[in-house]
């Protein structure tokens, strides 16, 4: 492989069904996996890497976490409705886990009702926008590692699985 050679050119087809399949969780809404599209198309644009439904050391899902060049972390809650908002207040507890905490939605969503202090995305499924950005909130160097280590695994875990979906899962107990 050459410099110039992009690394997704070598994966063969069914490796890449394989990897989409084991990427989508089937749990979101068709509005709320198109918001998740443009912001993944907008995190690569900003050249951050993501990664969708990441387990937090609290018990909490990051509907997306982004790990962006400087080693920070951004975690993105998508609502896809107001009733959903309305139902989900768990986003305070994500400034635990991350630099930024922002929500994304479509752009006919009411985002005066979104809270000031999280940032804003506005997003369809072609791409995504930042319209607010938070203030930094500074994780300590140990949580901070802790997350690029959960981010790392969690993403080359996923990658292995779509390579070699029949492998056996082999789960430390320590």
């Amino acid at each position: 492989m050459t410099d110039e050679t992009n690394p997704i050119d070598a994966i063969d087809a069914d490796a890449l069904r394989a990897l989409q399949a084991a990427l989508a969780d089937g749990r979101q809404s068709d509005p709320a996996l198109g918001i998740g599209r443009g912001v993944g198309r907008m995190l690569r644009r900003l050249g951050h890497a993501h990664i969708s439904e990441l387990s937090l050391a609290n018990g909490r899902r990051a509907d997306v976490a982004a790990l962006t060049q400087s080693g920070e972390i951004w975690i993105i809650e998508i609502k896809s409705s107001v009733a959903d908002f309305r139902a989900d207040q768990k986003w305070p507890e994500y400034w635990d886990y991350a630099d930024h905490v922002l929500f994304a939605v479509s752009p006919e969503f009411p985002a005066d009702i979104l809270p000031e202090e999280a940032g804003l995305i506005l997003a369809d499924r072609y791409g995504g926008e930042i319209v607010r950005m938070p203030e930094i909130r500074k994780l300590a160097p140990a949580r901070r590692r802790a997350m690029q280590l959960t981010f790392a695994r969690a993403a080359a875990l996923r990658l292995a699985y779509a390579i070699d979906p029949g492998a056996q899962l082999f789960v430390r107990d320590d």
